[in-house]
């Protein structure tokens, strides 16, 4: 597996397969890996010859109350994972390769950016999409895999491929869960043990929007039916339950006869958690 720390490293690893003939997916993480980054390795080993790995916590998607500094980082357990996985190559680098000095460009689209877990984090998505773009532009893979629990995440970047031409596939995994049914995430490990138990709560309100939708509940069903669940756990603090569109996120009133994506971001002390789900009413 090569470890490459600069832009010069990757782009030469990767040309090398490629005038071999050999196609190249990308799997952009933040680090501090758990099964849920494995299976998307793992699907990306099935999609191309190659796998690049990116391991970089992002400081443009953090805002300046959020939890960058302390966000988890275990560089020498990553690279053993990914190693034991088939990663091809590990792209890890410094905050100052990627960004230099004096750099002005930045990558927005607005209308997803501004909506939902958007409206909540400002200036997130904007960081998102351009340090999508600048490993897409640095790696040039033919395939690249996101996770489903960031849905909205997974949209934007759809669209910004669509939008901007990117020559690549985008491809999603779905959620990858715990035993218990919490949705994976490098922020877990920073719950306290009662708002761990707590959080399965998530879960299970998705459970109960999934058994709502198929009965042909409205959406202000879905979310009461889906706030009675959150409202269980006695240190969740409910920051938003969204129910929009499925394909378009747009919001939806009364019912759908369509699939929708329920969306929700719940935070247990410091840590905010989110998940997701697309219910459909029984056919």
């Amino acid at each position: 597996m090569k470890i490459c720390r600069t832009k010069a490293d990757i782009r030469a690893a990767v040309r090398g397969w490629k005038s071999a003939g050999e196609s190249v997916c990308v799997v952009p993480t933040m680090g501090f890996l758990h099964d849920g980054h494995l299976a998307l390795v793992a699907r990306a080993r099935a999609a191309a010859d190659r796998v690049v790995t990116t391991i970089f916590v992002n400081p443009t998607q953090f805002g300046p109350n959020e939890d960058l500094s302390t966000y988890p980082r275990d560089e020498a357990r990553d690279l053993g994972l990914l190693a034991r996985q088939g990663s091809d190559a590990v792209f890890i680098p410094s905050v100052e390769e990627m960004y230099g000095s004096g750099g002005d460009t930045f990558v927005d689209v607005p209308q997803l950016s501004g909506m939902l877990q958007g409206a909540l984090r400002p200036g997130h998505f904007r960081g998102v999409a351009t340090i999508v773009t600048k490993l897409f532009n640095i790696v040039t893979p033919d395939y690249a895999v996101f996770g489903e629990k960031d849905f909205q995440q997974l949209a934007l970047i759809r669209q910004m491929v669509r939008d901007l031409d990117m020559p690549l596939e985008i491809i999603g995994h779905p959620t990858v869960r715990e035993p218990d049914g919490l949705a994976m995430s490098s922020r877990n490990v920073r719950l306290t043990a009662e708002h761990r138990e707590q959080a399965i709560v998530l879960n299970q309100s998705l459970d109960k929007a999934e058994t709502l939708a198929k009965a042909g509940s409205t959406v202000a069903e879905l979310q009461a039916g889906i706030k009675a669940v959150l409202e269980t756990a006695p240190a969740a603090e409910i920051k938003s339950i969204d129910i929009r569109d499925a394909e378009t996120l747009a919001e939806l009133d009364g019912h759908s006869t369509r699939a929708v994506v329920v969306l929700l971001a719940v935070r247990f002390g410091t840590v905010l958690l989110i998940d997701q789900r697309v219910v459909a009413p029984a056919s």
